[in-house]
């Protein structure tokens, strides 16, 4: 019988704002479909159609969240694990064995059997299942972070998807911190000028 591999992978360990989210795949055929590779080589346009093709052809996907109060709870990395196992979770087939993006896993203990996993140092370059992953998190991540733009339009999320870039820095000290913000990440600057002192 072929093993279930799915490869899993996150978005948005490093901004200042909105949720770490993961994605789990598992592909039909060892091989991922053309073009993909790991999100973070791939313009916008690019991600969004290959995203698609994945969704499509994969045997299965899932996506999993922590949001930033979970994150400022539990820290980024623990946090970054409750979301991957979100993502396996909501896999429609439990998966055999799981590839992960980075050097750590997270805990495999209630995730629907009995699966092995192995932690891969730039798994996302080289294991087309992470790749997969790496794309589905990303453009879920920013798909929302442009939709959470339109709520706080100050903050220019269209721009930057809460990454911790000289314009955020800005305008985080003129209108200090929104609810999207991850208190546990903060910044001299979240303070608003005038309680600056």
């Amino acid at each position: 019988m072929k093993l279930r591999i799915a490869g899993v992978d996150e978005a948005g360990r490093g901004p200042l704002a909105g949720p770490v989210v993961a994605a789990a795949v598992i592909l039909r055929t060892r091989r991922a479909p053309d073009g993909v590779k790991d999100s973070k080589l791939l313009d916008a346009d690019t991600r969004a159609t290959l995203a698609i093709v994945i969704r499509r052809e994969a045997l299965a996907f899932g996506i999993g969240w922590a949001d930033p109060a979970e994150i400022d709870v539990l820290n980024i990395l623990q946090a970054t694990f409750l979301a991957m196992r979100r993502a396996v979770l909501s896999l429609s087939l439990v998966p055999d064995r799981l590839l992960v993006d980075g050097n750590l896993l997270p805990n495999l203990e209630g995730l629907g059997g009995p699966m092995s996993a192995r932690a891969i140092i730039r798994g996302d370059v080289t294991q087309g299942a992470i790749s997969a992953a790496s794309i589905l998190a990303k453009c879920e991540r920013d798909a929302y972070m442009l939709r959470m733009h339109e709520l706080y339009p100050q903050y220019d999320f269209a721009s930057h998807k809460g990454y911790p870039t000289a314009a955020h820095h800005r305008a985080l000290a003129e209108w200090g911190p929104s609810p999207l913000h991850r208190r546990s990440f903060a910044p001299e600057n979240y303070l608003p000028k005038e309680s600056a002192a």
